[in-house]
């Protein structure tokens, strides 16, 4: 039965020793999904000069939406690259949250085209990119913890700085999103998107101060 070891123990994954399988599926559905993205740019043919120059007006909007979703793509893919290079077993619990983590991140083209097309406009637009990112940063989260919690799991010990550090980025993306789904609607759609935006320096900068705190503790 999938999902069972040898030993007959439930929460046993059927590649126990090494989440490699996990790495590599995740490699390929980012990958997919990033050149997904691409698919929304495009102009029809048969245009006149008029209309031509009018349809590339049209196409920047859709290039901003590409950009900044290849840009988060690739974000949550090193982030999840790095959670599983941090697993020596990969039991059943890691394995269906690597997958429902990879469940929501490969639709994100369908927002992203949302967004390029209705973001301006639209809060249900902004809300549904938005949501998307949420929903993965939270699986993200859960994965982690998962893995933090418990040590059989890890190919090396994981300070509790580092747990900390990783659990408070995730968490604060999330939250970003879910407020940025309140102004989406109650405010703007585009105010929406800029608080939304704000994640993304929050990041780094949650990333810097952990860097500094622990380089300061070792001199």
């Amino acid at each position: 039965m999938i999902g069972t070891g040898s030993t007959g123990d439930a929460r046993e994954s059927p590649y126990p020793e090494s989440p490699a399988r996990l790495v590599a599926l995740s490699d390929g559905i980012y990958a997919i999904a990033m050149t997904l993205l691409v698919l929304d740019v495009s102009i029809p043919e048969g245009l006149d000069a008029a209309g031509f120059r009018y349809e590339m007006s049209q196409v920047w909007p859709k290039l901003g939406a590409y950009a900044l979703s290849f840009a988060v793509l690739g974000a949550f893919w090193r982030d999840q690259r790095q959670i599983l290079h941090q697993v020596r077993r990969a039991d059943i619990l890691t394995v269906r949250l690597t997958l429902a983590s990879l469940g929501a991140a490969a639709p994100l083209p369908f927002p992203t085209a949302l967004l390029s097309e209705y973001g301006g406009e639209q809060p249900l637009a902004v809300s549904c990119y938005v949501a998307t990112i949420a929903v993965i940063s939270l699986l993200h989260l859960a994965l982690f913890t998962s893995i933090w919690r418990r040590e059989r799991l890890q190919a090396r010990p994981i300070p509790d700085r580092v747990g900390w550090t990783t659990v408070t980025e995730q968490g604060a993306v999330a939250l970003l999103c879910a407020a940025s789904v309140v102004i989406a609607f109650a405010v703007s759609p585009q105010v929406a998107l800029g608080t939304w935006l704000l994640s993304l320096p929050l990041k780094h900068a949650i990333r810097w101060r952990s860097r500094t705190r622990r380089a300061s503790g070792t001199t």
